[in-house]
């Protein structure tokens, strides 16, 4: 029996290199040849092993090398380290799914990349066995770089938006930044009041002086003090030696004093004197020192009922807040959800030492449109952290998503046979189509929808191309 059965796969070895021989000479005959030749899209014929047989003209030119050159070499030769999809080829032709529209990079010279957009076809025998695949390169390198100058025109240092508000808030950003005067950065937990904060220091005369972070609700009354002003040796028990505060580590820069409605109204006196007279006194010490600092501060809490409750002095709350800026919740600016969701995958990306971002599916990203962001930007950026372990490097689905994020929770209001927000909707396929050049027919399928439906929703919307805006 074992001896049938290894004749039968010994002749099955024997019909399969007969086959791929006549593939061979199939794809370098005249009439596939001329076929493939004259195809826009690049076409690599790949063997079973996955090395590369042949090539039409268009992947030449899209890889800078001849056929003649790669014949016979591994496909994977050609990607960027940790960039080639050999799992994915090999399920391809395993399982014969096709892949369509896997974006990675290609090596196209010493130090010199290029993206590609990949589909393929498995190669079957008249057995229905397959014996390879024609691998499709769509060359989308001018359409990445041309969405990476639009992403770097919706940015200000690590602070994303295309949002009316953001973009209100980058303007005011810039203008506050040429002033002295002291600013009062207010947003809900999340929203990156930090990243405002080291956003005017970037863009003031101050830029090449320190910024110094102080969280104001890390530390009790006495520590806080300590920390803010410094101490000599003996001001109080374990003050074992002179010790410099945070303001004098900040002299000619930006101290940002995070979370100062959390400050006793003892403190808050101390500040006050810092703001008006530009000197401060170490703990323990009556010597004034002169600093030159501008103040930055951010709160989430609602200081006008501090105000009211007499936790915030009167004199020191005008003293902050002579510039005010406000950020926006997430949840009011859902269209900014897809180019925040690229920028902080690409950010992973890197972190994580991936060459590229994984493809976020339609389902996932309709749960994260749904979603109401409680804690802002840096839920998302978590929730995004959390689906790319478990994608395990792949497209990232709905079930890669943290659970609280699922449509039947009270905080993500909307189900599947919901539609989306008309903004929302606006945002998913103005982002689609940038990512796939306004391919109209790979953006329809990115988004789940046939081109007939796309094509509606691109009047409706008013949406149009780069080059006829």
């Amino acid at each position: 029996m074992q001896r049938e059965v290894g004749v039968e796969k010994r002749h099955k070895n024997q019909r399969r290199d007969v086959s791929i021989a006549r593939l061979l000479g199939q794809v370098q005959s005249g009439s596939i040849l001329s076929i493939i030749s004259n195809l826009r899209e690049g076409i690599l014929a790949l063997d079973p092993e996955l090395n590369i047989l042949t090539m039409n003209p268009a992947a030449e030119e899209i890889l800078g090398r001849s056929r003649w050159d790669l014949a016979g070499t591994p496909v994977c030769s050609l990607f960027g380290a940790g960039s080639c999809p050999r799992d994915l080829l090999a399920e391809t032709l395993r399982a014969g799914e096709p892949i369509v529209d896997f974006q990675t990079t290609v090596e196209l010279g010493p130090g010199r990349q290029g993206h590609v957009l990949l589909r393929t076809v498995p190669l079957k025998d008249r057995d229905g066995e397959y014996l390879g695949l024609a691998l499709l390169l769509g060359d989308v390198t001018e359409v990445t770089n041309l969405l990476r100058q639009m992403n770097s025109r919706s940015a200000l240092g690590n602070l994303v938006g295309r949002d009316a508000r953001m973009q209100e808030l980058f303007q005011l950003i810039v203008d506050v930044a040429d002033s002295e005067a002291t600013v009062l950065i207010r947003g809900e937990s999340g929203t990156g009041k930090e990243l405002v904060a080291q956003a005017v220091h970037e863009r003031s005369r101050r830029r090449a002086g320190p910024f110094v972070q102080v969280n104001c609700s890390a530390l009790s009354e006495p520590l806080l003090e300590s920390e803010l002003f410094g101490h000599v040796k003996g001001a109080y028990t374990g003050a074992v030696g002179d010790r410099r505060g945070r303001f004098e580590e900040a002299d000619g820069g930006t101290i940002f004093l995070d979370e100062i409605g959390d400050v006793s109204p003892v403190v808050q006196v101390k500040l006050l004197r810092v703001l008006q007279e530009r000197t401060i006194e170490r703990v323990g010490d009556s010597q004034p020192i002169a600093v030159d600092v501008r103040v930055v501060s951010a709160t989430n809490r609602n200081l006008e009922s501090l105000l009211a409750t007499g936790q915030l002095r009167e004199d020191f709350y005008y003293r902050i807040r002579v510039l005010t800026l406000n950020i926006p919740p997430l949840r009011d600016r859902r269209e900014d959800i897809p180019l925040l969701t690229h920028h902080f995958l690409a950010r992973i990306a890197r972190r994580q030492g991936r060459p590229d971002e994984p493809l976020v599916m339609t389902s996932a990203m309709r749960r994260l449109m749904h979603h109401r962001w409680p804690g802002n930007v840096r839920e998302l950026e978590n929730a995004l952290e959390h689906a790319m372990v478990l994608s395990r490097g792949g497209a990232i689905e709905a079930a890669h998503l943290p659970p609280e994020l699922a449509p039947d929770k009270p905080a993500g209001p909307s189900r599947r046979d919901v539609p989306l927000h008309s903004e929302a909707e606006k945002a998913m396929l103005a982002e689609a189509l940038q990512e796939t050049g306004w391919h109209r027919s790979r953006a329809a399928r990115r988004l789940g929808m046939d081109r007939t439906t796309l094509w509606r929703k691109i009047r409706e919307y008013g949406l149009q191309p780069p080059e006829e805006r």
